[in-house]
């Protein structure tokens, strides 16, 4: 699986999934100052799982239509990177095929919505 981290997501999410071998690019190191969209079609391309804070993507796949890999947003009140790891390391666990899906992690849950958006 493969990943790309948004500039608004903390360098420690980048550092462990280099650090567990996945294939991860990061905005803020690779592709700095992007909008949202070219954001969303870059990690299309790539076929790269987004992984962010920003609500916005949320907007774009489901208001504009815009097309995905997979999207992993946090909606966490702590912006603690050790928080997101536990919580991203606990999703990585179920071992689920986050191609198409539309994943928000809160404090509660973790719900997942799959669309066919390739």
């Amino acid at each position: 699986m493969k990943f790309l981290v948004d500039e608004n997501v903390h360098n420690a999410i980048y550092h462990l999934l280099k650090e567990e071998g996945y294939d991860v690019t990061s905005v803020a190191y690779d592709y700095s100052s992007l909008n949202d969209n070219d954001i969303l079609d870059l990690a299309y391309r790539q076929d790269r799982v987004l992984i962010t804070n920003d609500k916005d993507f949320g907007y774009l796949v489901y208001h504009k239509g815009l097309k995905h890999k997979g999207i992993i947003l946090f909606r966490l009140k702590s912006e603690q990177p050790e928080i997101k790891i536990n919580t991203l390391k606990e999703l990585f666990q179920k071992d689920l095929d986050f191609t198409g899906s539309f994943i928000v992690i809160t404090e509660d849950k973790i719900r997942i919505r799959v669309r066919n958006s390739n």
